[in-house]
């Protein structure tokens, strides 16, 4: 389990945000070409309380109020080769995480690039070849996404772009990669 750096994360009035935000930062300090990571939420005063001698590690003395506010716990490393869908369905969480969050290395096309797209690539059974077509593609962008969700459905994500690797230039929003944040959600249904 790690404690996440916080310096030079803006600020942000939501928990969910903030851990957000944290998260990405945390990822950018990890440099660009890194494996995904998966992270728990546990609500911050609650960890304070039920576990004390943990969150001394993680350096939240009991030194007066927290507030509402989100500790990301970095899990296990992911398994590699199994496709994130698959490895999500598999992901129960007990009842003292309070959400998950994640971060994912990906390429994106602008959408005048994917309309572009030739058809036999967007046939079933071409994934590797349609994978091979974006990568070379001129136009291509690579981000970091980071969504996170809680129990109640609640999401946010934030999206970094390599070429403008910088805090200031993160984009957040809920609806930003709906369909990670709904395979995250899926790790709470029963």
């Amino acid at each position: 389990m790690d404690n996440l750096p916080t310096e030079g994360t803006p600020v942000a009035a939501d928990p969910l945000t903030q851990a957000v935000l944290e998260l990405d930062e945390y990822a950018a300090g990890l440099g660009w070409d890194q494996p995904s990571r998966l992270f728990a939420l546990v609500d911050t005063a609650q960890l304070r309380e039920q576990e004390p001698e943990l969150a001394g590690q993680l350096g939240f003395e009991d030194t007066g109020e927290i507030g509402t506010s989100l500790t990301p716990v970095e899990q296990d490393e992911l398994p590699t080769g199994a496709p994130l869908d698959e490895f999500l369905a598999t992901i129960a969480w007990p009842d003292s995480v309070a959400g998950c969050a994640m971060t994912v290395e990906r390429l994106m096309l602008p959408q005048s690039a994917e309309e572009a797209m030739p058809e036999e690539l967007q046939q079933e059974g071409a994934e590797e070849r349609l994978t091979q077509w974006v990568a070379e593609h001129p136009e291509r962008q690579e981000v970091r996404m980071t969504v996170a969700v809680l129990r109640d459905g609640t999401r946010e994500s934030a999206l970094r772009m390599r070429e403008k690797d910088a805090a200031t230039e993160v984009l957040t929003g809920a609806g930003l990669v709906p369909g990670l944040a709904e395979a995250l959600a899926a790790t709470f249904e029963e």
